[in-house]
């Protein structure tokens, strides 16, 4: 699904600051750039402020650690109203949920699934209806997930 280095590196920074990683994305922005989206959350909100925080201390880190060869943007936000799915937790936590799921591989002629997360079996499949109908997604297939406000 994602690069699992990166989240491994920063959680530790972000939890002892008193925020919740909930994922990292590395997205190409041509050439040899990269972006590097950080989502934090806290029970209490996320400001610019803790977003200015968090991007300190990270920064900090990727200086030191140098796991991304080459230049970056580090953003930090938080995972907005359209939160990004990242772990089996997630999916877990948001049951009951408006999803939107992109798999890596076609499933029934379709990748694309908008619809109620209904449930997760066996910790390796997720269980979205769309439309009345009921899809049984792997769970190593979801390249991107995010709730549908």
């Amino acid at each position: 699904m994602l690069d699992k280095e990166l989240p491994k590196l920063l959680a530790p920074v972000v939890t002892a600051l008193g925020y919740e990683l909930v994922g990292v994305e590395r997205l190409p922005q041509g050439g040899h750039q990269v972006l590097l989206r950080v989502y934090i959350d806290h029970p209490e909100g996320i400001s610019l402020s803790d977003c200015e925080r968090v991007s300190y201390q990270v920064s900090g880190v990727l200086d030191v650690q140098e796991p991304i060869q080459g230049h970056y943007t580090l953003e930090v936000s938080s995972p907005g109203l359209e939160r990004p799915l990242f772990t089996l937790d997630h999916f877990i936590r948001f049951v009951g949920h408006k999803v939107r799921v992109h798999l890596t591989q076609p499933l029934n002629a379709r990748r694309n699934f908008i619809g109620l997360l209904q449930r997760v079996l066996d910790r390796n499949t997720i269980v979205v209806v769309c439309e009345e109908t009921e899809y049984s997604l792997p769970y190593d297939q979801i390249d991107k997930a995010h709730l549908v406000p």
